[in-house]
């Protein structure tokens, strides 16, 4: 798998992210300056970090949207190529227009920085296969704009074709306004492209991917990408 990850100023988990990339994947991936014009040739994951891209000015992810690589990376996506953006490379899809909705401020406004529970809601996409549907999970989250918004037209399409990727809930699975951290419509905390090649969720999976590093939940979704793109 030949993978790059975009680096904007305020990015802040690209390190992480390679960390995850080349332990389950066994291939380091390039880093890429969001001022370049061109991502490598034959690449075949491109992923928008966490952090806070230009200090999260304007909305968060706004600026970043509008970088010159993400022409690139929009290309890459049009053409088939594989986009995992996660935390603040959620919000930055969100913005490009690659992955519907929006992320507004958390309900309570304030920043959250905890473990969460996950529910698996599919396994039907290149980053879930090494999942269960119905799998509960444990991941981070570090984030003060994580309030998925959408209009119930594109909320019906979403839940309809099985792209909700991922849903806060609690250990067991149950997702309520009780275990929603920011407000998200229908618990949502990840999303797919209709080609389901674009992934967006707010949780870090790259953060607990080995024991050593408290637990392993986010683990699968690497090696989904990885069996995917093998």
């Amino acid at each position: 798998m030949k993978s790059a990850i975009v680096v904007f100023p305020g990015t802040n988990r690209e390190r992480d992210m390679a960390k995850a990339l080349t332990l389950v994947g066994g291939t380091a991936p390039t880093m890429v300056w969001h001022g370049d014009a061109d991502l490598p040739k034959g690449l075949d994951l491109v992923v928008l970090p966490g952090g806070f891209s230009y200090g999260d000015y304007l909305r968060s992810g706004a600026m970043g949207a509008r970088s010159p690589i993400m022409d690139a990376v929009k290309r890459h996506a049009e053409a088939g190529g594989y986009v995992l953006g996660v935390c603040n490379g959620f919000q930055t899809l969100a913005e490009s227009g690659l992955l519907p909705g929006a992320l507004m401020r958390n309900r309570d406004l304030r920043f959250i920085c905890r473990d969460l529970h996950l529910r698996v809601e599919t396994a039907d996409s290149p980053f879930t296969t090494a999942y269960e549907a119905g799998e509960i999970v444990r991941v981070p989250v570090a984030h003060h704009d994580g309030n998925f918004f959408a209009d119930e037209q594109t909320l019906m399409a979403l839940e309809g074709e099985g792209r909700v990727a991922f849903r806060y809930c609690d250990e067991r699975g149950l997702a309520a306004e009780e275990t929603n951290p920011n407000g998200s419509r229908d618990n949502i905390a990840g999303i797919l492209s209709a080609n389901r090649r674009v992934l967006g969720m707010m949780p870090h999976p790259e953060n607990l991917v080995e024991p050593a590093l408290g637990g392993t939940g986010g683990r699968p979704l690497f090696e989904s990408i990885t069996e995917a793109l093998s």
